[in-house]
């Protein structure tokens, strides 16, 4: 990807985190979850809706942090609607990175990848397969460098 591309996509990742989509709150959410990462203060809490075939009908987020996990929250939760549950739970690394256009440094992919982990952890928190109060993109995620 040439200079000027690289500079669309961060141009892109600038707008939303001044404005942020979807950013707000969903009062009859299907489920809402909140996630942190404690390295550079990043919190971000997501509230979905799922239709009756658990595929996603609206997502919304709030959240305080840098520009990279809050242009993310806010591309992610434009992505997701018309997502399935299971589409949600096999994202990966790779699909956070694609969409926000730029290579991302080790020490930024917490802070990248904290909406999508969010999302997941909810979603498995709803289907009864985890126990969890909090995200945290510290410890043991083999999709989160150290």
């Amino acid at each position: 990807m040439g200079i000027g591309g690289s500079d669309m996509y961060r141009q892109q990742i600038l707008d939303h985190y001044k404005n942020p989509r979807n950013y707000g709150e969903i009062e009859d959410a299907t489920f809402t979850h909140v996630g942190e990462n404690q390295s550079c203060g990043d919190t971000i809490k997501m509230d979905v809706v799922l239709d009756d075939e658990e595929t996603i009908e609206a997502v919304a987020f709030r959240g305080d942090g840098c520009a990279i996990s809050q242009a993310s929250a806010s591309m992610l939760s434009e992505r997701l609607p018309g997502t399935s549950i299971e589409e949600l739970r096999e994202m990966d690394r790779d699909d956070i990175t694609d969409m926000l256009g730029v290579e991302i440094s080790p020490m930024r992919v917490k802070c990248a990848v904290l909406a999508e982990k969010v999302a997941q952890d909810g979603a498995e928190i709803y289907l009864g397969e985890r126990d969890l109060d909090t995200t945290q993109t510290e410890g043991d995620d083999p999709d989160i460098p150290e």
